[in-house]
């Protein structure tokens, strides 16, 4: 089973830029228990809508079916890094 990531305060267009290089599917754990696959269009307007606050992503859970998304997404949430060199 995949690990939830959680993420805190990020910028929606670098997310969103993120989003676009990941090899398989993200998807966002809503309070009420959703499940959104972020991979597609539709899903991140209703998701991200509902959780970014001044432009930013206030708090959310994700999880990845690629091992390397994981990665990458973690990578994004600590240091803020959207490309793997540096």
């Amino acid at each position: 089973m995949p690990s939830m990531i959680e993420l805190h305060n990020v910028d929606v267009p670098s997310f969103l830029s993120l989003l676009e290089k990941c090899k398989g599917n993200v998807y966002l754990e809503t309070r009420e228990g959703d499940h959104l696959n972020l991979k597609s269009k539709l899903c991140q307007l209703v998701g991200l809508t509902q959780l970014i606050e001044g432009g930013k992503i206030a708090e959310a859970y994700v999880t990845c079916e690629d091992p390397e998304d994981e990665t990458k997404l973690f990578r994004f949430n600590l240091l803020g890094e959207t490309d793997e060199e540096p």
